[in-house]
């Protein structure tokens, strides 16, 4: 019994093969038939969520008189290139709260105007966001 089907005059050619457009790659080939994204940017949703933040600490009067009495030392010994570590509030770009660093250098400058705090490196911190400043570097 001979069962003749609708594609069997072309079953056994060979694949065509285009004169104009050059052959796919393999990898964008499966590409086109890989499973689309469809929840665009969910799982950077998702660690972005995962990130944990800290609530900035409120200081008592008698830290935030601490640490003022010892920017204005700091800036009378700003000649003699000074080095520093101090613990200060970084607020997070992207959501509610921050971190707290601590940074050691050299100070640069301290600027009342402009309420910071610089460093030899560049790092420029805000006086409100500074939490501890100590003369020198941590003992390790």
């Amino acid at each position: 019994m001979d069962i003749s089907h609708e594609y069997d005059d072309i079953i056994g050619l060979p694949r065509p093969v285009s004169e104009t457009h050059p052959r796919m790659p393999m990898l964008d080939r499966a590409a086109q038939f890989s499973p689309f994204a469809a929840l665009t940017g969910y799982d950077a949703a998702i660690t972005e969520t995962a990130r944990l933040t800290e609530d900035k600490r409120e200081l008592t009067e008698e830290q935030k008189q601490i640490i003022s009495q010892s920017l204005s030392e700091l800036q009378g010994r700003l000649k003699t290139d000074p080095e520093v570590t101090v613990v200060y509030f970084e607020p997070d770009a992207r959501k509610t709260g921050g971190s707290y660093r601590t940074v050691s250098g050299n100070a640069k400058r301290v600027d009342p105007l402009w309420g910071m705090l610089e460093l030899a490196d560049g790092t420029a911190i805000p006086f409100e966001n500074i939490f501890s400043l100590e003369p020198g570097r941590p003992s390790t």
